[in-house]
């Protein structure tokens, strides 16, 4: 190889824009964490936007997104270009997040990134912790936050699915005085949401982009995890193709999600769980039953009368 080919290699990965709400291309993200940019100083009360990015896929975080501003810079966000990040270049959605960036002065952001474990531990335990409440819980942690950096919220604008009546009643009782507005497409219909759009999009591709993996036998340079989602052929051959039979899946991958369940139950090991220990136990009662017509030592001990007490 050509010496020089490795350090213009080297140059380009150093002048690679590094997303700040991300933990960087050598660290795994092992658990979840928020990113708040620094507060503006602009005179408020503030308007705020709330979106997600990552709901769907089977592969790598749930991001949840704020922006805001002072009502007095709403006529300027306007003009600024934000809009739905499903509807923008990659290009261009990095772009705006430097914009998000360029006025500290008025314009905050941050994010609550949901690491796929998270995900998957809550919605699989009992009871389980479905992710419209991982959503919710989301979605008030970063608003709380906002307002303990003293920023003096008037509006809210949430973008969600589902009833949305429900959930902006819910939201209006979390933060009395605040006028929130919950609906379907928001980041379409309001700047600020298209703020927060872009924050959260932006996050979680980078994440998933440079992810790197804590199981020594993934930390390939020929990995492409792809989009992330179900439909997509690249994340699909990398699911079938990963797939260890014993271990599973690396922790990239949501384990309550379907697709992995339908892939671990035609592929996986089957394993049976025994608790030898309770089978043991119960022999010997079974067995001191016979020796002593009162109560053995360890009945005794343990206060049971009878083996149909287990």
């Amino acid at each position: 190889m050509d010496p020089g080919e490795g350090l213009e290699n080297e140059e380009e990965e150093e002048t690679r824009t590094h997303v700040p709400s991300t933990p960087g291309p050598s660290t795994p993200l092992k658990n979840s964490y928020t990113y708040h940019s620094p507060t503006p100083s602009g005179e408020g009360p503030y308007i705020l936007g709330v979106d997600e990015a990552g709901r769907g896929p089977v592969l790598g975080p749930l991001v949840y997104g704020v922006a805001y501003c002072p009502v007095s810079y709403r006529n300027q966000l306007e003009e600024l270009g934000f809009a739905d990040s499903k509807t923008l270049t990659p290009e261009i959605r990095s772009n705006l997040l430097e914009t998000l960036q360029s006025d500290p002065d008025n314009l905050g952001w941050s994010v609550r990134v949901i690491s796929p474990q998270a995900i998957s531990s809550g919605m699989l335990r009992r009871p389980a912790t479905n992710l419209n409440r991982q959503s919710q819980d989301a979605t008030v942690m970063l608003i709380k936050d906002v307002l303990d950096k003293g920023i003096r919220l008037s509006e809210v604008y949430v973008d969600a699915l589902g009833t949305t009546s429900t959930y902006q009643a819910y939201l209006s009782s979390q933060f009395p005085g605040i006028a929130f507005t919950v609906e379907s497409k928001a980041d379409f219909k309001y700047k600020i949401v298209g703020a927060a759009s872009v924050a959260a999009k932006v996050t979680r591709d980078a994440c998933l982009e440079d992810w790197t993996f804590e199981e020594l036998e993934y930390k390939s340079p020929d990995v492409t995890l792809g989009s992330g989602y179900p439909s997509d052929p690249k994340t699909q051959h990398w699911l079938k193709a990963s797939l260890d039979p014993t271990f599973g899946f690396p922790k990239v991958a949501r384990f309550s999600w379907t697709t992995v369940k339908l892939l671990l139950e035609k592929q996986g090991h089957a394993v049976q769980w025994i608790d030898e220990g309770q089978e043991s136990l119960i022999k010997a009662f079974e067995s001191a039953q016979g020796l002593d017509k009162d109560r053995c030592g360890l009945t005794r001990e343990l206060g049971i009368r009878s083996i149909a007490t287990l």
